[in-house]
């Protein structure tokens, strides 16, 4: 009974890290900064940090915000009658002794404010020097990080160290850590949060700031999330600050894209009950002039201006006068618009029977299930319908729309006209002068189109069938449509044409078929001796 408890418990256990993990992956803040920092991991626990060694820059670049204290290490040059430099280190006690002076206090006071004090005691001291105060090492600092980490852990760091080089030296984040509600508790008592997003979005300092010894950094879970959709440059799930704005959430995703609508910004929100969602709209003005607060669980959506800087453009290729990028009018520019009177009518190399246009519509891509999967069958294995269908679908010219370019512009036959698309792509090829004829011939090749010769003349003038071809089954592809037509059925032949000759499968090998009889024969000849057995035990 107890080895049965264990496994419930394990079983439990399991099951209950699954749920957390399932419930974690739907509800977690998912800004472009965190999968910058989640680590690629086959394990089911992902760190945001990675735990591996860094190094800490030493550089003060904001001197008022460093705090001096004790194992700070400064160099003190006093330039006068006679030159002294002194090499000075903070006891302690928070003080640091320099001979001709005595003892400075230095502190908690910061690095500007403890060189104005080391010169100011050294001015009332030496007379008519110049004095230069730079620190040269920095101390160690002991901070904790505790919350919603790997491992809980104290840190040993150069005091110049921030927020964001404590999490780059730990062990790690977990996934679900709340980086935008970070806090700081120092030894004196005082709490203040920061929000290390805006660090690593806006690079303010004020929300990565100095660490200081003895603090210790809580990291919250993320359990109150709010989000912003639509047109803004930064859009997704964010941690909840209390007391943040939609305006101050539109600034941290980046401010409105210029395809927003600023008349009508959803604020959607849950009502009392936490279960019926309702819709408030703002225009941007209202909310650059309310101070309109968030809720948890709001979500921001700024639409995008309906047909906003839409690139209304059909390219033209081949055998025109002037190819290139042409603009259209929305449901107004036809095909013959942009021939004629763009692209400047046709050369006289081009074919107009092999002009064709391809229109890539939104779902142009779709995939087409039952044609994937006949891809994964033998061809052999096909039925007939589905060989059919592969066939089909194989020769299928994706996109390209149905229209016969001689009667539109030859025949002045203006049914054959259509409104171009963006994105539409004319192509007008060079005219063919030749048929080509491949497979079971002498000497496949172009052969110079000539109006009275019929199939039969050019597979002569190709030099006959070769000794393994099927005469009968001679098939024809149309250059202009890629038909296959059988050539007892084609009315006429014209320049692009192909005339293919298929080959006659060899004759099974003297040894398969060996192989094969005997097999059979094999086959014949045991039941045959289990007829025999049968007939011989009735008898008996």
């Amino acid at each position: 009974m107890k080895k049965y408890g264990k496994y419930a418990v394990v079983c439990f256990a399991l099951l209950t890290a699954f749920l957390s993990n399932q419930i974690l992956s739907q509800k977690l803040p998912d800004y472009r900064e965190r999968a910058l920092l989640i680590p690629v991991s086959s394990s089911v626990e992902k760190n945001l940090i990675p735990s591996e060694p860094i190094l800490i820059s030493k550089t003060i670049t904001e001197p008022d915000d460093y705090i001096l204290d004790s194992g700070d290490r400064l160099f003190v040059s006093i330039r006068g009658v006679e030159d002294e430099n002194f090499d000075i280190i903070i006891n302690p006690e928070g003080a640091a002794y320099l001979p001709g002076v005595g003892i400075v206090e230095l502190r908690g006071l910061s690095l500007s404010a403890g060189k104005e004090k080391l010169k100011n005691e050294i001015s009332n001291n030496f007379k008519n020097v110049n004095v230069d105060v730079s620190i040269i090492d920095v101390k160690l600092i002991k901070v904790n990080l505790i919350g919603d980490v790997t491992k809980p852990a104290s840190y040993n760091l150069p005091a110049v160290a921030r927020l964001n080089d404590l999490i780059a030296a730990s062990s790690g984040l977990n996934i679900s850590a709340d980086l935008r509600n970070i806090e700081i508790l120092n030894e004196s008592g005082s709490t203040h949060t920061v929000d290390l997003l805006m660090f690593f979005r806006n690079g303010d300092n004020e929300n990565n700031p100095y660490l200081r010894n003895g603090s210790t950094i809580k990291i919250n879970k993320a359990d109150k999330l709010v989000s912003i959709f639509g047109a803004v440059p930064n859009f997704g799930t964010y941690e909840f600050k209390k007391g943040e704005t939609v305006l101050e959430l539109i600034k941290l995703a980046g401010g409105l894209n210029d395809n927003a609508r600023i008349d009508s910004i959803e604020v959607i929100s849950f009502e009392d009950d936490n279960k019926t969602l309702s819709s408030k709209y703002f225009s941007l003005n209202e909310i650059k002039n309310s101070n309109i607060k968030l809720k948890k669980s709001d979500k921001v959506v700024v639409r995008e201006k309906t047909e906003y800087l839409i690139d209304r453009l059909v390219s033209v290729s081949g055998y025109v006068k002037s190819p290139g990028v042409y603009k259209i009018k929305k449901d107004e520019t036809t095909l013959k618009q942009i021939l004629l009177f763009e692209a400047g009518g046709f050369t006289e190399d081009a074919s107009l029977a092999d002009a064709y246009i391809i229109r890539i519509d939104g779902d142009a891509d779709t995939e087409d299930p039952e044609f994937e999967r006949l891809k994964l069958i033998p061809v052999p294995d096909m039925t007939e319908d589905e060989y059919d269908y592969f066939k089909a679908k194989s020769r299928e010219k994706k996109g390209r729309m149905i229209v016969d370019f001689e009667k539109l512009f030859i025949q002045n036959d203006d049914s054959e006209d259509i409104i171009l698309k963006k994105g539409d792509k004319i192509y007008v090829p060079e005219a063919k002068n030749y048929i080509t004829i491949v497979g079971q011939v002498v000497s496949p090749g172009n052969i110079i189109f000539k109006e009275t010769l019929t199939v039969e003349d050019y597979i002569q003038t190709a030099g006959g069938f070769s000794w393994r071809a099927i005469e009968n089954d001679v098939r024809i592809i149309k250059a202009n449509t890629g038909e296959w037509i059988e050539a007892d059925d084609i009315e006429e032949l014209n320049p692009g044409d192909i005339i293919w000759v298929p080959e006659e499968l060899p004759a099974p090998k003297f040894w398969d078929v060996f192989i094969d009889a005997l097999t059979i024969v094999g086959q014949v000849a045991t039941v045959v001796a289990a007829v025999v057995a049968v007939v011989i035990a009735s008898r008996n």
